[in-house]
């Protein structure tokens, strides 16, 4: 845990307040003091900036569009196109801040390798790949085979891959301290141990003093739920990750990987791995995903099933790696909207705004995301106000006890799928099933 900062000290004012030091909050404070450096901004955080899954997640920087295409539609299919644009250059983005701000967080940019170790795998991503190309970017996707797979990473059954090209590894809990650290030279104030009770237009009520600012901006994402009046608003979801020890070099002489690329794969029950600057693998996946009555995490430690089965998918795609050591394991939530599409939105009569609903992708999502914001507080009419999820409205997730039925039946229906594919034949009909129950 990073040196604590002080909490709120009573009563105070700010041109604006923004609730969470996370990626979002913090970005939108960065280009708020970048474009206005007058501006008084306060951010207030519950725990310490980078507690939730800003300091915990795979750091995957992909500017990747993870959500439904034609959810975006509405506004026409070259706003979705923008908005598949905009997202792409996030990572080029990220890297110029981090370079110009001094932050160390063990960028590197690399491909993502999304694998296929089964005919069903094969088959969902290359129309994964087809899908993708039709909306903008055809220019960074291309697969590869069996051979070339092996040849970058050895992963025991790959029968192919989809790479995407322009994505970087990040350690996230580096970025987030420095992105912190950053927005303080800057002159914005980032207040710790101060937990915000309500909101309301002009005011935001913490346990340490009332906050006083006309313009309001709700960074919680994961957390979201917590908040009186947002419990069905966004679901968070439970993600978690190991990390093993440093390997020795003759385990790396079999796993190759030299390219240090983001790996994942097409199960239904997804995974997402990365080799670290020091030589570790760190492990990502669901495992128990939805805690009943949208309950969080205790501290980020995760479950021992959860663990298991990370350690069963480090062993079946890294089996030269089994008798390495798990060093660390830790778990958190991430925000997940009843249509599982991101939003940013900004009210110009109450003036708050939020953002969020990332689904897993907000390592570059929180970038567009808080520069978005800091232009619709701002007021400026750039191309990032007129995106297609400026001001999107889902509609909320259902009570209790049909969200938690929802959920667990349709990541235990992911599961089952992914046994019946792995003894051949097309994609299973139950994930199909899991996706309507959801509407995924």
């Amino acid at each position: 845990m990073p040196k604590p900062r002080a909490p709120l000290a009573g009563d105070t004012q700010a041109d604006v307040c923004i609730i969470g030091a996370g990626y979002t909050g913090l970005w939108a404070a960065y280009y708020l003091k970048t474009a206005q450096p007058d501006l008084d901004v306060l951010v207030v955080e519950k725990s310490f900036a980078g507690f939730g899954a800003s300091g915990r997640n795979g750091g995957w920087l992909t500017g990747g569009f993870a959500w439904a295409h034609e959810r975006y539609a509405g506004a026409g299919q070259a706003g979705v196109r923008d908005l598949v644009a905009a997202m792409s250059g996030t990572v080029e983005e990220v890297i110029r801040v981090a370079r110009a701000e001094g932050i160390e967080a063990d960028i590197h940019p690399t491909d993502e390798i999304m694998v296929a170790t089964r005919p069903a795998q094969l088959q969902r991503m290359k129309a994964e790949a087809a899908h993708r190309s039709q909306w903008g970017e055809a220019d960074r996707i291309h697969l590869i085979g069996a051979d070339e797979v092996r040849a970058r990473v050895a992963i025991p059954g790959a029968l192919g891959a989809m790479v995407v090209t322009g994505v970087a590894r990040v350690q996230p809990a580096k970025l987030v301290a420095g992105l912190a650290r950053a927005v303080e030279r800057l002159g914005v104030r980032i207040v710790e141990g101060s937990t915000v009770q309500s909101i309301a237009p002009g005011k935001v009520l913490t346990d340490r003093g009332t906050i006083r600012a006309p313009t309001i901006l709700r960074c919680t994402e994961g957390f979201t739920a917590t908040f009186a009046g947002h419990r069905r608003d966004w679901l968070p979801l439970n993600s978690a990750q190991i990390v093993t020890e440093p390997l020795p070099p003759e385990i790396w002489a079999k796993i190759g990987w030299q390219g240090h690329e983001i790996v994942g794969d097409f199960a239904n029950a997804y995974c997402y791995c990365q080799r670290t600057r020091e030589g570790r693998i760190a492990v990502g996946a669901r495992g128990v995903p939805y805690r009943f009555g949208s309950a969080l995490d205790v501290a980020g430690r995760p479950d021992p099933e959860t663990i298991r089965r990370l350690i069963a998918i480090l062993h079946r795609h890294f089996p030269a790696a089994k008798d390495v050591a798990i060093d660390h394991a830790w778990c958190g939530v991430l925000g997940v909207p009843r249509d599982w599409c991101a939003t940013v939105g900004f009210d110009p009569g109450t003036r708050i705004g939020y953002a969020g609903g990332y689904v897993g992708v907000g390592v570059s999502t929180s970038n567009l995301a808080g520069r978005s914001l800091a232009d619709l507080a701002l007021g400026r009419q750039t191309d990032l106000v007129r995106l297609p999820w400026i001001n999107r409205t889902p509609r909320k997730w259902e009570p209790e006890p049909l969200r938690w039925l929802g959920v667990r039946g349709m990541y235990g229906l992911y599961a089952m799928a992914d046994a019946q594919e792995a003894r051949g034949g097309p994609p299973s009909r139950l994930a199909t099933l899991a996706n309507w129950i959801t509407g995924r």
